[in-house]
């Protein structure tokens, strides 16, 4: 396709700051830490778009098997989806393709449980589906009927391995989203997987060293937006819209996790340093800061120091206590 100027413009800029993006990881003394708590907030709002009710701590309480505060089966969705991204992101760095193959394991391990675990995960769609209203007739959207999945899902596959041409990268991210989200292929857990999709693409195309760019909070925030600009391509081909929302998007996201990782590495330094003036207990208390780092929220009995060290089991539990 044609670009304009001003969309050469926008790649130009978005390429940048996904660039920056991507050097953050060489500041970050382990970026695993940052990874930890970023992952986790996109599944939150990539699974919040999709209407469950599960926050950011609800989620972490799951995970150290304490009760959240919202239905079950919402925060299993939010985890499952942790485990989707993880699964692919081991995948693709173990030399796996980005494929129709890896998107069906994914889902499995998306929808394995919860609400969708009950719609053929990881299985392709045998029966008509649609968006909005009751019935194909009425609805918003109807995607390809079963038969032709297949073969739309083989185009976009090869379009991933850029046959007939290579397209850059950002622009193959922007047009895969809207070309899964308007085949649909599964009858659930299309939406999420479609957003995952993004940030897989630019690993496998070595765009990002570590899954750093994540678009929900930015699709969420422009929710109606967002809808609007995929049906219009659906219904009138309107690309050149779609790729200046996306292209900005990714500029937003990319500038803000650069200035929340600058921000965290910060705020790690300045409590270091606030630890190591309290005396005789610092050495002891950064310990349990560099474990807080880890995991931010955890039971006494996470902290494994063995059956000998219950006393210093019952200090940190004090100091965990302590206002």
């Amino acid at each position: 396709m044609q670009l304009n100027g001003n969309l050469y413009d926008l790649i130009e800029r978005a390429n940048r700051a996904l660039g920056r993006l991507d050097g953050i990881t060489t500041l970050l003394p382990e970026p695993s830490l940052f990874l930890y708590f970023y992952v986790r907030k996109e599944a939150v709002l990539s699974s919040q778009i999709e209407g469950t009710q599960s926050s950011f701590s609800d989620l972490l309480l799951y995970e150290i098997e304490e009760v959240p505060g919202v239905p079950l089966d919402d925060v299993r969705e939010v985890s499952r989806y942790v485990a989707a991204l993880n699964h692919g992101l081991m995948r693709i760095r173990e030399g796996f393709p980005l494929s129709l193959r890896l998107i069906r394991e994914i889902h499995q391990i998306l929808l394995s449980e919860g609400r969708g675990s009950k719609q053929t995960p990881g299985e392709f769609r045998r029966s008509q589906n649609w968006i909005g209203g009751t019935r194909p007739g009425n609805a918003l959207f109807v995607p390809p009927p079963p038969t032709e999945v297949l073969t739309c899902l083989g185009n976009l596959e090869k379009f991933w391995h850029n046959q007939p041409e290579r397209t850059p990268v950002l622009i193959k991210a922007a047009l895969s989203h809207v070309q899964f989200e308007t085949i649909h292929p599964f009858l659930d857990g299309n939406g999420r997987l479609g957003r995952l999709l993004i940030t897989l693409l630019l690993c496998a195309e070595d765009a990002l060293s570590e899954p750093l760019l994540y678009l929900s909070l930015y699709l969420k925030n422009h929710r109606q937006l967002y809808y609007d600009l995929l049906q219009q391509v659906r219904l009138k081909g309107d690309w050149e819209a779609w790729l200046s929302f996306f292209l900005e998007g990714v500029m937003v996201v990319a500038e803000q996790a650069s200035l929340t990782a600058r921000r965290l590495l910060n705020l790690f330094a300045q409590d270091s340093r606030n630890i190591e003036q309290i005396g005789r207990a610092a050495g002891s208390v950064l310990r349990l800061h560099n474990l807080m780092r880890q995991k931010p929220l955890f039971s006494i009995n996470y902290l494994d120091f063995g059956q000998k060290d219950n006393s210093l089991r019952k200090y940190y539990a004090n100091l965990l206590l302590q206002p």
